[in-house]
């Protein structure tokens, strides 16, 4: 482990910047050379922070990212899912983190997020929850159309433990420690949080501008949870209240940032609103990321 904190500690200073398993050939091979890099706060100038793909780039930095990816489909009993796991380049066993879709599937978009994660330390694994609706594909991943209406047909308990399953997976994995997180987006959002109620032993939940579960469930959430908001995004930020309210009249660890001027899907449309999305990715992805080395590692 310590070597593995010194690692993460080079990233942060230095960058400046039995389940049923079955292992499919990696198609993953890599990121650009030079990926953009932003300061990720006024105050700490000095330290430079690789960003995510957004949609128009993501195949592309997939397509040269020098980390091992490969599709593993897992199964145990009723479910299957397939997922995309992507390795940290580490000497030590990494901590676990899924990343959860938007109303979109499993997209391209999805996998380089993984990716850019798997890049700051961590084994990131990218569930695909609509594996068994057998959805047309494309380069990009499932048909747009066909993945909106069909991710309002599945049952909010098959997902969570469609999830419990998939970090049962990463955690077991030999490379792997035992903790995991969780972040997602839009859809994937709102379930992360229900995933902090669902799952007494998750290590941290990050919340990309997903709606807040109904406020007497949050009651058994013991994993800390940070939200990421666009300013402009009045459907999902109007369950914010409550759910702060709530976690922090007992004590759970709730952190929340809005960014001013930016929409819905801010980290995957980066060039929208005006460079507003832009600045919003800036700021959400270093904290997201410190976020995670603290719960996950530090602890």
């Amino acid at each position: 482990m310590s070597q593995y904190r010194a690692f993460l500690a080079g990233l942060a200073g230095a960058a400046s910047v039995a389940l049923g398993v079955t292992l499919l050939p990696s198609s993953s091979t890599a990121r650009p050379a030079n990926p953009a890099v932003v300061s990720p706060s006024a105050g700490s100038a000095s330290v430079q922070q690789a960003l995510p793909a957004d949609a128009a780039t993501a195949l592309e930095r997939l397509n040269t990212s020098p980390r091992h990816g490969e599709w593993a489909t897992i199964a145990q009993g009723a479910d299957t899912v397939n997922a995309w796991v992507v390795y940290p380049e580490v000497s030590e066993k990494a901590p676990v983190v899924l990343v959860v879709h938007e109303i979109f599937g499993l997209t391209a978009w999805i996998r380089a997020v993984a990716d850019q994660l798997a890049a700051e330390g961590f084994i990131a694994i990218a569930p695909d929850l609509m594996t068994q609706k057998h959805l047309p594909s494309t380069p990009n991943g499932p048909e747009q159309q066909a993945a909106t209406t069909a991710i309002r047909t599945l049952d909010p308990a098959t997902v969570q433990r469609q999830l419990d399953l998939v970090a049962q997976y990463g955690m077991k994995l030999p490379a792997a420690l035992p903790v995991y997180g969780v972040v997602g987006f839009c859809w994937g959002g709102s379930t992360v949080f229900n995933h902090a109620v669902h799952a007494p032993s998750l290590g941290a939940s990050v919340v990309y501008y997903g709606t807040s579960p109904a406020t007497p469930s949050l009651a058994s959430v013991k994993a800390p949870v940070l939200g990421l908001y666009g300013g402009n995004d009045a459907r999902v930020n109007a369950t914010i209240e409550a759910a702060e309210t709530a976690l922090t009249a007992r004590g759970a660890r709730f952190e929340k940032a809005i960014y001013e001027g930016a929409g819905h899907g801010f980290l995957r449309q980066q060039s929208g609103q005006e460079g507003a999305n832009l600045r919003a990715t800036q700021q959400a992805w270093p904290r997201t990321v410190g976020f995670l080395r603290e719960t996950l590692v530090a602890r």
